[in-house]
């Protein structure tokens, strides 16, 4: 008879256990959490895609403006060092690869180079950040609409949730979120906002770190911020205990599928945020990602010229919906939001889009007649253009 082998249960240590209870989650949460750690890298999407990927499934062959991804790959500086390091595949770490990708990241952005952990995207730091600051007494605090995956990650770990609406200007209203729960443990800041494209000023998150709680933390979002010149978080994070900016390197750079993030925070942050499952999961990187990124990030003429083609793009569409008569929120981002207007269901317009070859984003629930568009290259925001002057026709 073979014996049948069975793995432990997954667990904390007993003071990490009691500190998650002593935060308001049961022992049966915990365990949750524990679970989540366990499985590596971990932290949830709840075996779904991330919310970037769900529009739908990409259609082959038609104009991609859906997901927020760029139009074009990696810059051929990139791609070349990552192939050199596909060559060096055999090895774990080629040429102390993780710290030139910090040094170059160092550099770009004026920090100290401890200030930065690279991750296999955003998702895990942002949904590790909701587990190790929230809980059912202490809210997640986001604007409405927004980035999804906090939202998912506290309801799934039945961590409070409190969405406030966003100013008349689209700005995240940091006075109304903090005063709608004084004792959150983190705020949450994406800047430029996804799914509206617009900005938050710095001068708004500095405020909401002046009037917080102190235990309380300010998450910023960055992953739009390259296609903007607006002042960038990073510095005030790296000089703070209770400040985390979120980077990636699937928007302007063209690597949506290689999956490399940045995190810019102090390391008493990364101590709380590592102390469930400590810190392998920032090195479960593909070398190739990260040598392509370490290539990138200083490329500051080729930054600016695909910014300028993105804009150039923008402006045009944005134009042809001001020549239809068709509103949309005005993005310093790689989207927009445009409204179809009242008694059009944007799920049929997004089908009837596909029909002409453009397969566009979806909507919001806070905005339930807009859809969300990326930005592409030139020729395929006219063909976007074009298809949406026939399903406007039909």
């Amino acid at each position: 008879m073979t014996d049948t082998l069975v793995a432990p249960e997954p667990t904390l240590a007993p003071e990490h256990e009691e500190e998650l209870v002593s935060r308001g989650y049961s022992r049966r949460q915990a365990a949750r959490i524990a679970t989540l750690f366990a499985v590596g890298a971990a932290i949830p999407r709840m075996a779904q895609p991330a919310f970037a990927q769900q529009s739908a499934k990409a259609v082959i062959g038609a104009v991609r403006i859906a997901s927020n991804e760029c139009w074009t790959g990696p810059f051929p500086e990139g791609v070349a060092a990552a192939t050199r390091n596909a060559i060096l595949g055999n090895r774990y770490e080629p040429d102390n690869d993780h710290q030139k990708l910090f040094e170059a990241v160092a550099k770009v952005e004026g920090i100290p180079v401890e200030s930065i952990l690279a991750w296999p995207g955003s998702s895990d730091p942002l949904s590790r950040s909701v587990i190790t600051f929230c809980s059912p007494k202490r809210a997640l605090v986001t604007a409405n609409p927004s980035y999804e995956q906090g939202w998912r990650t506290a309801q799934w770990l039945g961590a409070k949730l409190t969405r406030v609406p966003m100013t008349p200007d689209h700005r995240h209203d940091v006075k109304a979120m903090l005063a709608a729960e004084p004792n959150a443990g983190m705020f949450y800041i994406c800047s430029p906002n996804n799914p509206t494209g617009t900005v938050t000023p710095l001068e708004d998150v500095k405020w909401l770190l002046a009037n917080k709680k102190p235990d309380s933390i300010v998450v910023v979002d960055e992953a739009y911020i390259h296609w903007t010149d607006v002042p960038r978080a990073a510095k005030l994070a790296a000089s703070r205990d209770d400040m985390l900016v979120l980077r990636t390197f699937s928007k302007l750079f063209g690597m949506a599928g290689m999956r490399l993030g940045l995190t810019i925070g102090s390391k008493k942050l990364y101590e709380k945020m590592m102390r469930y499952d400590g810190g392998q999961v920032t090195f479960m990187l593909p070398t190739t990602a990260v040598a392509c990124g370490t290539a990138c990030i200083t490329m500051d003429d080729k930054i600016a010229r695909r910014k300028a083609e993105m804009i150039a793009s923008r402006d045009m569409t944005m134009a042809h919906l001001k020549k239809r008569g068709i509103p949309y929120i005005p993005s310093e981002a790689n989207m927009f939001m445009m409204d179809w207007g009242k008694g059009k269901d944007p799920k049929a317009m997004q089908a009837a889009m596909l029909e002409q070859g453009v397969q566009i984003g979806r909507s919001w629930d806070f905005y339930p007649t807009m859809s969300r568009v990326t930005v592409g290259s030139y020729e395929e925001m006219q063909k976007f253009c074009l298809a949406l002057d026939k399903v406007l026709m039909a």
